[in-house]
């Protein structure tokens, strides 16, 4: 971070040709009244129109405004992370290049986030999109998202976010992580808080979401919530499964022995079948567990990497952490 830059502000841009000089003069507006040193990182995500033309435009006008171009796209979690790994500022916010996140509701994430919150959500409360394709299923994923997540959020997918440098900056993103930011935080012990933020609609350009983004938020969120809960004791989870098929097959093989006695032919019984099926899947689920025991242990110890995040201490060596 640059003790010279508060804030950081990153924007993804795909295709947003005629959306970007409104945008940056909006938010550059904005920051200045903020009073507080700033920068403005575009990250051309593989843009094929004339967005780049443009944002070296702006870039060239404006000093504070930098600009991190993909040689193709990457999508937008990596867009994130590219002005994340860049950004220098002690708080960070992120927001659509669409224009329909506004610029003046920056102030009051900024306001809420200094109340001593680590992560300001944006809450589109009157959102601007359709309502089958678009505020349906966001709905039902954010309260699923906030179920097993634990950290309850309105709106997960409003990209209008703000966040101390600090907790962003010891978050990976992959695949297409960005929504769950706020859940990945939450295992550092953040304080999340919301607040109601302005949705526009959209006037250059086309959405770049569809329904097939439904099954991959889905995906996502069990990958979330096994990294949340299972990701340094990965024996729980498989083991479970292991000791439950065991369990089955043992059941199912006492059966048998019973009907054995009785002098019923087991030759091709299906029970017998299925209880050697179960206790041949019971091995395999808990040799996976042993194998991710050992791949836990080979990540955090050849990368001296903790299992624990500390806050702050005090009269140690080291200060805050």
């Amino acid at each position: 971070m640059d003790p010279n830059i508060h804030l950081s502000v990153i924007i993804p841009v795909f295709n947003e040709e005629a959306n970007i000089p409104p945008l940056h003069a909006e938010l550059h507006g904005v920051m200045e009244r903020t009073g507080r040193a700033y920068e403005i990182l575009f990250i051309d995500d593989g843009s094929t129109d004339g967005s780049f033309s443009v944002l070296k435009e702006v870039a060239h006008a404006n000093p504070a405004t930098r600009v991190i171009r993909f040689r193709r796209r990457f999508g937008q979690t990596a867009a994130l992370s590219a002005g994340i790994d860049h950004a220098r500022g002690e708080i960070i916010i992120t927001m659509d290049a669409d224009l329909q996140n506004d610029p003046a509701d920056i102030p009051a994430l900024l306001a809420k986030l200094e109340q001593g919150f680590d992560i300001v959500s944006g809450w589109r409360v009157r959102r601007k999109d359709p309502f089958l394709n678009r505020r349906l299923p966001s709905i039902l994923a954010n309260r699923l998202i906030s179920k097993l997540s634990g950290i309850r959020l309105h709106d997960y997918g409003c990209t209008l976010k703000a966040y101390k440098a600090g907790v962003l900056k010891s978050i990976r993103l992959y695949g297409e992580m960005h929504r769950f930011i706020p859940a990945l935080a939450s295992w550092l012990g953040v304080e999340v808080a919301e607040v109601q933020v302005n949705h526009r609609p959209r006037i250059h350009g086309k959405s770049k979401y569809d329904l097939t983004r439904v099954v991959r938020v889905v995906l996502d969120l069990i990958n979330v919530k096994f990294l949340l809960t299972y990701s340094t004791r990965p024996i729980q989870v498989f083991g479970f499964f292991g000791v439950g098929a065991f369990g089955l097959a043992l059941v199912g093989l006492i059966i048998t022995a019973l009907l054995r006695l009785r002098g019923v032919d087991i030759t091709g019984n299906p029970l017998f079948l299925i209880s050697i099926m179960l206790l041949l899947m019971g091995m395999q689920f808990v040799t996976m567990g042993l194998l991710g025991e050992i791949s836990i242990r080979t990540y955090h110890e050849t990368q001296d990497k903790r299992i624990y995040v500390i806050r702050e201490t005090v009269n140690s060596p080291g200060g805050e952490a």
